[in-house]
């Protein structure tokens, strides 16, 4: 099999890509499209379905000329917690996709832990009550989108997380399904009996014949047919489940942390779901063979975002490498501090109403004050999530593994290495998103095995260590936490 491919669909919060990987685990070609973001009302997000199917058939299929190999299988991982819903018959979305950063359910999550709900969530499903995750977003459009309700109640419909989109629009309706990773994040799925919950659906009003079969991360999902043959669909999981898999964080207490839009940090707690005391969520990081791998994780809402609001938003960048060049030419951050709080505050704050402060300007601010506060900001983050880690009973973290864009940064590598004191490994390949689904079809298809040789194809490109005194990370942490304090709404 060593001249067949893995092709990876990684549909992200900002664009959608396909990759093409050989049995060496290595990316041979990719292709990139970028799509609209849509932001209705304050708080709000919204994709429209149409943009992220256009851009995954076009992807796929480019990448598959481009690459020339015989396609074995192709693999799915996706934006978590972000719903769609649409028509069985005709596979039309019957409202635009309501996104992972969308707020419109936190008044619906404020009355049901009122009422004393949230133990019944944290207990099924391991997250906490929070408009982030899926099933406030189906209840939504269930009960404001004119006749969905009705429709749903029908069987007319389907939902679910984008993986389930496009899988049934790969396989012409033939397949309704999901993984167990992006299952658990839905607030409707328990992670311990691995089954939709009945009681969680009655709570959110949620039909059960709207939600997909939940499979197996590495399983056969069903056939395509847009690359001109039937071709195996062999694998899907959430982006950041797929990235831990991706960074071969396969044996219990393994870290990684990923920087795209957001931050998500995932310790593999093997197979005892650790309840968190400290603001994580206890999550599944992966089923295979019918056996569930459990995390704990930290979900921080901006990271590379701040860098994209610095370059479209405010125009102090014209590139996101830029900020590299910024922060380097300051010997400190003279004060300055930005909490990224756009769309509220994840964990271990879990503030939806909070939003985001920049402190300590003075006259001698400039753009590389503002854009080192930004790279900052992310490090700072993931101490809090590295803090709450240890709280919860995680020892001897000597060893981050870290990916997505801004782990291309060496700067925020170094600082970030600084500020937790611990080293941070940069993987040769850093888009280990896509990888992790290209490990997952490839397993169904036979080219690797299982867990250790996908293992055995991660190499690091750099290892950052610790080069900061204690004093001064005191100091600075020091100063983050009073800019934190100034933003959170209670």
């Amino acid at each position: 099999m060593n001249d067949d491919i893995i092709l990876a669909i990684d549909q992200g919060t900002t664009s959608t890509r396909a990759m093409s990987f050989g049995q060496d685990g290595v990316p041979r070609h990719s292709i990139r499209r970028e799509f609209v973001q849509h932001y209705p009302q304050a708080g709000w997000v919204e994709h429209d379905p149409e943009d992220i199917w256009r851009d995954t058939l076009a992807t796929l299929t480019e990448t598959a000329a481009a690459d020339g190999g015989r396609v074995a299988a192709i693999g799915i991982t996706n934006q978590r917690e972000t719903l769609v819903v649409w028509d069985r018959a005709t596979g039309e979305p019957v409202y635009k996709a309501i996104v992972w950063q969308d707020r419109r359910g936190a008044a619906l999550c404020a009355r049901l832990k009122a009422e004393g709900c949230e133990p019944l969530v944290r207990a099924r499903t391991g997250l906490l009550l929070d408009p982030y995750f899926t099933a406030t977003k189906l209840k939504w459009i269930l009960d404001e989108v004119s006749g969905v309700r009705a429709r749903a109640e029908r069987g007319e419909l389907a939902a679910g997380t984008i993986d389930s989109f496009l899988l049934w629009r790969l396989t012409g309706g033939k397949v309704h399904a999901t993984d167990a990773s992006n299952a658990s994040r839905t607030m409707l799925f328990d992670i311990h009996r691995g089954v939709w919950d009945e009681e969680l659906m009655r709570l959110f009003m949620v039909p059960a014949n709207l939600l997909p079969e939940v499979r197996d991360n590495a399983a056969e999902f069903g056939e395509t047919n847009v690359l001109g043959r039937p071709t195996l669909i062999g694998g899907m999981a959430g982006d950041q489940q797929a990235a831990a898999i991706g960074q071969a964080c396969f044996a219990r207490g393994d870290v990684k942390s990923t920087y795209g839009t957001g931050c998500f940090l995932l310790l593999n707690t093997g197979d005892h779901a650790v309840a968190s005391e400290h603001g994580l969520l206890t999550t599944i990081a992966y089923r295979l063979s019918g056996r569930t791998t459990y995390a704990l994780e930290g979900s921080i809402f901006v990271a590379g975002a701040a860098i994209k609001w610095l370059r479209d938003g405010i125009g102090i960048i014209t590139h996101a490498a830029d900020t590299h060049d910024l922060a380097t030419r300051l010997d400190d951050n003279h004060g300055v501090y930005m909490v990224p709080a756009f769309v509220g505050l994840g964990a271990p704050h879990w503030d939806p109403a909070a939003r985001a402060t920049i402190s300590g300007l003075t006259f001698d601010a400039t753009g590389a004050h503002l854009a080192r506060a930004a790279l900052e900001s992310v490090a700072y983050q993931t101490k809090d999530l590295i803090a709450a880690m240890s709280a919860d009973g995680a020892r001897d973290l000597r060893q981050v593994r870290v990916d997505g864009g801004m782990a291309a940064n060496d700067w925020f590598c170094q600082f970030l290495a600084d500020m937790l004191d611990s080293e941070v490994a940069r993987p040769a390949n850093i888009e280990t998103t896509a990888a992790g689904a290209a490990f997952l079809a490839g397993m169904t298809a036979g080219m690797w095995r299982g867990p250790d040789d996908i293992a055995a194809t991660w190499r690091a490109d750099r290892t950052f260590v610790p080069q900061m005194t204690a004093d001064k990370r005191a100091a600075l942490n020091a100063g983050w936490q009073d800019a934190v304090r100034r933003t959170l709404s209670v």
